[in-house]
């Protein structure tokens, strides 16, 4: 084991705080991870303050990390000491079972190791990006092309994947309608992949205040929800509609927007449970899914898809000493669109 510093939560109602956490030593499949950037995921919060499950403290969240290769073990082969190289939300896998063998790891089986907060290979708990140094298994490790500055590849890790496999497994490009509900961390992400696939785009806000913004990211229109005209004007409009808010909606509302054979795709993870009436699914043979960031591959491709396209994250960068107060500014809805850590603040 050796210590590095880190930033993490002691309790679900006490502020992060600085720490140090053990990382294991690099064995023959682990590559050495330096962090330069860990985007702030409003999951962080989530899990900081126990609020999808009881959690094991102390913990230090993040799961959008970027970096540099600066040791690698002895029997990997796909990376080198200076590569730049992102971690996402997984570190680990089963590797086994029909998902994993399909590229699937994030709907392992056997229930994948995340990179904060799981149980590792070594039997300790997991320690996310909020810290200087990470060791992850090569299998695990993403390669961030040139082109892509490390604190705007960050939050592609999460957001950026999350944001892209609903819109690749369910079509969006030329000749598609595509809706992002909410224009956030995840939102702007949809509006500029769904842009570069080809899609029309039109974004599902609360207000207009961040109309300039959702146009200037690639969005064809923009439209208030609060309007009870916009829901009357747009029905049946849509071939996917992707919901980004980690909040309640009316179901039954947005999928009156969708075209026949159309799909209500949520990635957004509110606390509470959301219900509907099923007839808004029979009446146009609509479907409602969800979607969970990707696996590997997918993600890699996206990384890649983002390097072709010049896509990057919309970001704020601070000093891991702002942690508690950008998780304040997230949860006010107050940040464009994606908080990152500067973490030599750490060192």
């Amino acid at each position: 084991m050796f210590t590095v510093n880190a930033y993490g939560a002691t309790s679900a109602t006490e502020p992060l705080v600085p720490m140090t956490v053990d990382r294991r030593e690099v064995g023959p499949h682990d590559v050495l991870i330096e962090v330069e950037y860990t985007g702030i995921c409003h999951s962080d919060i989530h899990h900081a303050r126990s609020d999808w499950r009881e959690e094991t403290y102390p913990l230090v969240p993040g799961h959008e990390i970027a970096g540099v290769v600066s040791e690698v073990g002895s029997d990997v082969t796909r990376y080198a000491v200076g590569d730049r190289v992102g971690v996402g939300c997984m570190v680990d896998s089963c590797r086994e079972c029909v998902n994993c063998r399909k590229g699937r790891e994030q709907y392992c089986l056997k229930g994948n190791t995340l990179t904060y907060g799981s149980l590792g290979e070594d039997g300790r708990l997991t320690q996310g990006g909020y810290s200087t140094h990470i060791v992850v298994t090569e299998d695990f490790v993403l390669r961030i092309p040139d082109g892509i500055g490390l604190d705007a590849a960050a939050p592609l890790l999460c957001a950026g994947i999350t944001s892209y496999a609903p819109l690749r497994r369910w079509g969006a490009g030329p000749g598609k309608k595509v809706a992002v509900v909410g224009l956030g961390g995840l939102g702007h992400m949809a509006v500029k992949l769904a842009h570069a696939m080809g899609a029309e785009v039109t974004v599902l806000s609360q207000s207009l205040k961040k109309q300039d913004d959702g146009l200037r990211l690639g969005a064809d229109h923009y439209h208030a929800t609060s309007d009870p005209a916009t829901f009357e004007q747009l029905a049946g409009s849509f071939d996917v509609i992707v919901n980004t808010v980690s909040a309640r909606i009316d179901l039954d509302a947005y999928l009156s927007l969708l075209a026949t054979d159309g799909i209500l795709a949520n990635v957004g993870a509110p606390a509470e449970p959301v219900s509907l009436n099923v007839f808004a699914l029979l009446g146009g043979q609509r479907a409602l899914a969800g979607s969970l960031i990707g696996g590997i591959r997918e993600t890699q491709e996206m990384l890649d898809f983002c390097a072709e396209h010049r896509i990057g994250s919309e970001v704020e960068v601070i000093p891991a000493e702002k942690i508690n107060e950008a998780y304040e500014r997230v949860l006010a809805s107050d940040v464009r669109y994606r908080f990152v850590i500067d973490i030599a603040t750490l060192s």
